[in-house]
């Protein structure tokens, strides 16, 4: 086999790019030692759970979220009374979000309520004018349009902000051009894949996308502390940027951002990569009707089923490639009821049409409830998500080591603090 033959079975993962190996698969266990994170196990959802005082949300029972990076050290400081902040993102690509896009929103939300605390979302319109053929406006639209979807969520408004990049990159310049003279052009064009021929945009992008890391680039949230750590949900193919941030952290004197980082979820064809927001055959979006839904679902969702009713009686489900199965794990609560389904499927009594009715009501009820609580996102209601504001009591949950000074609101010192 020729040299280039064998690099197009090699499974690829960049923020911009996902495909699976040989077999269409990712690797994750290989992922795992190709990025250098740490399997999250069992006595680390322990701890979560102890620390929390909440069962573990399923996506960290059920290995949705199955890597991180330092982690423990975030639990270490919440432990001892010391805060930490969240921080994901969305690049507004699409009019809505797909189910896809939803995972990484769904647990930072259960993370800010079981930890109590506050949380930070990108918008990367920027990123999107930079890397696809939209123009500026159309970005800049889509961004606040994905705003509405983010927070039908259900994020605390008083300690959530959302920010587009074409509107607070300003605020951010100064730790972004720290950043960007800490990493020379060769470590960017390694770890991103850029050529010469890319626009010089894509070269300084990395930096915005790391600037939220650090506590100071919010200073109406955090004032001008440092002492705040990070902590980032996010798909695994977003860890190249946060490499190349904590490489750089202490030189700024910043802790290192930790991230907690999920599997993808795959495309109703198959699990050879992530959902596209551009192939409305791949994936299910939160603007689907129950009939859109319930068609996609019966046609496009891969089966592992048996040929034919016989073959599926002899040999059951192959559950590794089963779509309708992998879609349970994600949004099927009931844990009882997603063992025996996937026994029963797994063993060839259940029947494909069965389980695809399973989730086809799963992800109904799912798209339902997120419309009716995008009914109610006004634009008075994103405006408040989205304007820097002063936000005092970010931590009022926590009994926050606080240094002399440092106002305990994590905020800036008002005179009557500073006297």
């Amino acid at each position: 086999m020729a040299d280039g033959e064998q690099e197009s079975t090699e499974q690829v993962i960049t923020p911009w790019d996902v495909k699976g190996g040989s077999d269409g698969l990712i690797d994750y266990d290989k992922l795992i030692k190709e990025f250098g994170v740490t399997a999250i196990d069992q006595a680390l959802i322990a701890r979560v759970e102890k620390l929390t005082g909440q069962p573990a949300h399923p996506f960290l029972k059920r290995g949705v979220f199955f890597a991180h990076r330092d982690l423990s050290q975030i639990l270490d400081a919440y432990e001892k009374g010391k805060p930490f902040y969240l921080y994901t993102g969305r690049g507004p690509s699409s009019d809505a979000l797909h189910l896809g896009h939803l995972v990484p929103f769904m647990f930072t939300k259960w993370l800010q309520d079981a930890f109590q605390v506050p949380l930070v979302i990108q918008l990367t319109d920027d990123e999107k004018f930079l890397w696809k053929d939209i123009k500026m406006e159309e970005v800049q639209r889509l961004a606040i349009e994905n705003a509405k979807d983010i927070i039908a969520c259900g994020f605390n408004p008083e300690t959530t902000f959302i920010f587009r990049d074409t509107d607070y990159v300003g605020i951010m310049w100064p730790n972004i051009l720290r950043i960007q003279k800490q990493v020379p052009f060769n470590q960017v064009k390694g770890i991103f894949g850029l050529t010469l021929s890319d626009n010089i945009g894509k070269i300084g992008f990395p930096a915005i996308q790391a600037a939220p890391s650090f506590p100071d680039s919010f200073p109406h949230m955090f004032g001008t502390r440092k002492d705040i750590r990070c902590l980032i949900p996010c798909a695994i193919d977003q860890d190249p940027y946060f490499r190349m941030t904590r490489d750089i952290a202490p030189k700024l004197k910043h802790h290192k951002p930790a991230l907690i980082e999920s599997r993808f979820f795959p495309a109703l064809q198959g699990e050879t990569g992530k959902m596209s927001a551009s192939d409305t055959t791949s994936a299910i979006f939160v603007t689907d009707t129950a009939a859109q839904v319930k068609k996609k679902v019966n046609k496009y969702a891969f089966s592992g089923g048996g040929a034919t009713v016989e073959e599926h009686r002899a040999n059951g489900a192959n559950l590794d490639v089963d779509v309708p199965w992998k879609y349970l794990n994600f949004f099927l609560d009931d844990d009882e009821r997603l063992k025996t389904i996937g026994q029963e499927y797994g063993a060839g009594r259940m029947m494909t049409g069965e389980i695809k009715a399973e989730v086809i009501k799963v992800l109904q009820d799912l798209v339902a409830a997120h419309q009716e609580r995008r009914k109610a996102v006004t634009e008075e209601v994103v405006k408040h998500f989205m304007t820097p504001r002063p936000m005092p009591d970010l931590f009022s949950q926590l009994k926050i080591s606080t240094p002399a000074d440092a106002p305990a609101n994590g905020g800036p010192q008002t005179a009557a603090q500073s006297a």
